[in-house]
């Protein structure tokens, strides 16, 4: 019977036909579940390099753009200002990153990874693309990117942001 319950997909079961007219769990309720299940696996994947995910999340943001407040790492994180502070507060004495007065504006700090900072994701490299290897394993390629795209595109609808250009995918 506990068995049973742990396949139960929750909230929105039986809550009658969805956008596309099919039956079963909101698709709101699957990505959470899969955000939750994704989260739980990255914390523990990345406990021996001494980070959580959101650390780790911060740390990959500053990677590929450098020079965010902490505001602006908040809202791309969907963390509170205060608990994104702290966070970057942690991880500057730590050491993985630094943050300077921003030019033309002394009253915000910009963050930016130091070689140290680089060196952990690095790191944490292999552990994280094993993550998505597994979530990706048994879906067929084709369908790869069209997950990737309806994703990209489901993100885009809630934050207002352009939705990354569509790839047509090959076959």
């Amino acid at each position: 019977m506990a068995e049973e319950a742990d396949r139960d997909p929750g909230p929105g079961r039986y809550a009658g036909a969805g956008p596309e007219g099919h039956q079963g769990p909101l698709t709101i309720y699957l990505v959470k579940q899969l955000e939750l299940a994704i989260r739980s696996f990255m914390d523990e994947a990345l406990r021996p390099y001494g980070l959580t995910t959101v650390q780790y999340t911060t740390l990959a943001v500053l990677q590929h753009r450098r020079g965010l407040s902490s505001a602006q790492l908040a809202r791309r994180s969907f963390v509170r200002p205060q608990t994104m502070h702290e966070i970057v507060c942690s991880l500057e004495q730590r050491g993985l990153l630094e943050r300077a007065h921003a030019p033309g504006n002394r009253r915000i700090m910009e963050a930016r990874l130091t070689g140290e900072g680089e060196e952990l994701l690095a790191a944490c490299e292999p552990a994280v693309l094993a993550l998505e290897d597994r979530l990706l394993l048994d879906m067929p390629e084709e369908q790869r990117s069209v997950f990737r795209q309806g994703l990209k595109d489901g993100l885009a609808a809630f934050t207002g942001r352009p939705a990354v250009p569509r790839t047509v995918p090959s076959g």
